[in-house]
């Protein structure tokens, strides 16, 4: 399981969002780490109409990425994850912080196995 959250403020443009693009790269990052299985990685945004940052100057933006992960991982393996990830998501907003002001945000959270329950026959149709 890996899930990636996005939230981002509205003032980004779809260009620059390019959220497909980002996806498939989060998760062909995802599967190149050998720890995420294929069937349970999964993407989905959010964008946020009221915010502020800073001073408040609107053409300040932000952009926060949550990965959910399942229990299970050493912590190298962790560590690997979320370092090759945040790698490919500050390649894919680059552009943006030569010309206005970013707030870019990451953070991996491991699911409590005990709290967490799936279903999913995403693999019958694959």
């Amino acid at each position: 399981m890996a899930h990636f959250i996005l939230e981002y403020s509205d003032n980004i443009a779809n260009d620059v969002l390019a959220l497909s693009s980002l996806f498939e790269k989060l998760h062909g990052c995802a599967l190149d780490t050998g720890i995420f299985p294929y069937k349970g990685i999964r993407s989905r945004a959010y964008r946020c109409e009221n915010f502020r940052i800073a001073d408040g100057n609107p053409e300040h933006m932000f952009v926060h990425l949550t990965v959910l992960i399942g229990g299970g991982r050493s912590e190298s393996e962790k560590e690997l994850a979320a370092s090759v990830l945040f790698r490919v998501y500050e390649q894919h907003f680059g552009e943006c912080f030569r010309h206005r002001g970013v707030a870019m945000s990451f953070e991996m959270k491991e699911l409590e196995p005990v709290y967490k329950y799936n279903k999913n026959n995403i693999q019958d149709f694959l």
